[in-house]
C-alpha cells in the first residue's frame, strides 16, 4: 500500500517536537527536514505548498497542545469548542510553513545550491517571519534543539536562527545524498560533510569565553515561588491569602538575600490599588537591607500594563512589549469580546510597552529584564543584554498545565543565556523556576508545582558576544541573500 506524501511529511512533522525539551532528540529533526525536503524534490508550487502545511500544522499539533490546556483547563471554554479552537490554531500557523514551501518550489529550487542553501534560507526566514505575526509565536525552532550539542558553541555568534539554518541544511543536504542521482550524489555529500565540519569544529568553540566574570562580589538571590493555579489566582476569595502568601514566604528569604523576587503578576491587583501592602513589604526589605522586584499590573492614564518593577533597594520599571494574542491582549476585541469566556480573560487587555526601556538597577546591577512569553524573542533579548549584568525573566507558566509548555519555555530561556553570555534568573509561579549560567546550563533549580522558595548566588559578566552586538541581522541579511540569488538564478536558467 502506497503511503500518502502527505502523511509522511505530516508524521515528519509532529516528530520535531521531539528534537526539543523536554525529550531532547535534536537528531530527529534533522531527519524530519530531510523527509520535507525530498517530499518536494519534484512537487509543484501547490504541492510544496500543501506538503509544508501539512508538515507544520502537524509540528504545532504536536509542540503547542498546551494551547488546549490554556483553553479548556484555565480559560473555560468546553472541549468541545477547545478542540476545534485549538486545531484551527495549529493549522493556521502551518500557513507560514506552507508559504516557504511554495515560494521554495516555485522560485528556489534549482541545482544543489537552490536545494540546499536555498531550502535552509528559507526555512529560517519562515521561523523569522512567524516571530512577528501577531507580535508573534516564536516557538519550536529547529535550533532549540541544539543548547546542549557541539553546535552550542555556535549559538554566542549566529544564534538560535543560525542553528535552525544548520538543522535545514543538513536535513536537505541528507535528502540530496538519498534522492539524488548516483551522478551528482557527491555535491550532497560535500555539503553534508560542510554540515559535519561545522558541528565538530562547536566543540572548539565552546571552549571560548566570549563574556568574562565581573569583579563585582556574587549577589545572593531569594525567589518565591507560590504554586498558585491559575484557577486561583484571580479568584477574589484568595485575594488576602495571596498577599499573605508572599508576605510569609519572603520573611524566610530576607535575612540572607540581597534580592528577593516574586513572579510575574505575583499580586493579582493594580499596583495603585496595593500601594500600602507595597509599602509595608519595602519597609520588611529595607530593614534586612534587601531589596525585592516583582511582576505587578500597573495602570498610567488610559493603558494597563504587564510590568515588572523594583519596589525597594534600586529602582526601574518595566512595561512588557510582546504581548500573548488572546491572553493579554485580544485581536478584533470589538467583535470576538463576550462571544466565550476565554475572550475575556482577567488582565487580558494590556498596552504594549515602549522600545526603549532601560535596565532595572539593584544594588548597583543592571539587570535586562524580559517578561514571560519575551524571553522567546532572540533580538529583544539581546538588546536589553547590551551593557547589563545578568538576564533576567519572571512568568506566569501556570497557563501551561502539566503539559511540555514550561520545559519548552525554560529552554528558550536557557538558549538566551548562551547567546549573550549571561546568567539568567528566572522566576515562575508554579516552575520551572531556575538559576542558569552564561553557558545556558541550569545551575539551582527548585521542584514545580510545589510552594517554596530558591536560594542561589549569580554573578555578573561583562563583555559581549557577536549575537549581543548584531542580533539576528547577519544569519537574515544572510538568508535573504541566498534565496534572492537562488530565485534569480532559477530565473534566468533556460527553460
Amino acid at each position: 500500500m502506497k503511503i500518502s506524501p502527505y502523511l509522511f511529511v505530516a508524521v515528519a512533522g509532529a516528530s520535531l517536537t521531539l528534537s526539543l525539551a523536554p525529550f531532547d532528540l535534536w537528531w530527529l529533526a534533522i531527519i524530519a527536514m530531510a523527509t520535507l525536503a525530498a517530499s518536494m524534490n519534484t512537487a509543484s508550487a501547490k504541492q510544496g505548498f500543501m506538503l509544508s502545511w501539512c508538515f507544520g500544522s502537524a509540528s504545532f499539533a504536536t509542540g503547542v497542545s498546551w494551547v488546549y490546556v490554556a483553553m479548556h483547563d484555565f480559560g473555560e471554554t468546553p472541549a468541545v469548542l477547545a478542540i476545534p479552537m485549538t486545531a484551527v490554531f495549529c493549522i493556521g500557523l502551518g500557513l507560514v510553513p506552507a508559504l516557504f514551501g511554495y515560494c521554495y518550489c516555485r522560485w528556489i529550487r534549482d541545482g544543489i545550491a537552490g536545494k540546499t542553501l536555498g531550502f535552509a534560507a528559507m526555512w529560517v526566514l519562515s521561523e523569522w517571519l512567524r516571530g512577528w505575526v501577531l507580535t508573534g509565536f516564536p516557538w519550536l525552532y529547529l535550533g532549540y534543539g541544539h543548547l546542549h550539542t557541539a553546535m552550542a558553541g555556535w549559538s554566542p555568534i549566529i544564534g538560535v536562527y543560525g542553528l535552525s539554518f544548520w538543522v535545514a541544511l543538513s536535513g536537505a543536504a541528507l535528502a540530496h545524498c538519498i534522492t539524488a542521482s548516483p551522478s551528482i550524489k557527491r555535491q550532497g555529500y560535500a555539503t553534508l560533510a560542510g554540515c559535519i565540519a561545522l558541528f565538530g569544529l562547536g566543540y572548539s568553540l565552546q571552549q571560548h569565553e566570549w563574556t568574562t566574570a565581573d569583579a563585582k562580589p556574587p549577589l545572593r538571590i531569594g525567589a518565591v515561588q507560590s504554586n498558585i493555579s491559575q484557577e486561583r489566582k484571580w479568584a477574589y476569595e484568595q485575594y488576602w491569602a495571596t498577599l499573605e502568601l508572599y508576605d510569609l514566604a519572603s520573611e524566610q528569604l530576607w535575612a540572607d538575600s540581597d534580592l528577593v523576587i516574586w513572579p510575574e503578576a505575583a499580586i493579582p491587583a493594580l499596583y495603585h490599588n496595593v500601594t500600602s501592602f507595597f509599602d509595608y513589604i519595602a519597609e520588611r526589605a529595607a530593614a534586612n537591607n534587601s531589596a525585592l522586584i516583582t511582576g505587578v499590573p500597573t495602570k498610567s492614564d488610559d493603558d494597563m500594563y504587564n510590568s515588572v518593577m523594583v519596589i525597594s533597594g534600586g529602582e526601574g520599571i518595566y512595561h512588557k512589549q510582546r504581548l500573548v494574542p488572546f491572553g493579554e491582549y485580544v485581536p478584533l476585541a470589538h467583535y470576538i469580546r463576550g462571544l466565550i469566556k476565554f475572550f475575556d480573560l482577567p488582565m487580558s487587555s494590556f498596552s504594549r510597552g515602549g522600545p526603549d526601556q532601560g535596565h532595572l538597577q539593584v544594588k548597583g546591577w543592571q539587570l535586562a529584564p524580559s517578561i514571560c512569553y519575551e524571553v522567546a524573542y532572540p533580538d529583544l533579548v539581546a538588546r536589553s543584554a547590551r551593557d547589563s549584568d545578568l538576564l533576567f525573566t519572571i512568568s506566569n507558566d501556570a497557563w501551561f498545565g502539566h503539559s511540555i509548555g514550561p520545559d519548552q519555555h525554560m529552554q528558550m530561556a536557557q538558549m538566551r543565556a548562551l547567546e549573550n553570555g549571561r546568567e539568567l534568573i528566572r522566576v515562575t509561579s508554579t516552575g520551572i523556576t531556575a538559576l542558569v549560567d552564561h553557558r545556558g546550563n541550569i545551575r539551582t533549580r527548585i521542584p514545580s508545582f510545589t510552594a517554596t522558595n530558591l536560594k542561589g548566588l549569580v554573578h555578573a559578566r561583562s563583555g559581549t558576544t557577536p549575537f549581543t552586538r548584531y542580533g539576528s541581522t547577519p544569519i537574515i541579511l544572510l538568508c535573504i541573500g541566498l534565496v534572492l540569488c537562488a530565485g534569480f538564478r532559477r530565473r534566468s536558467s533556460p527553460a
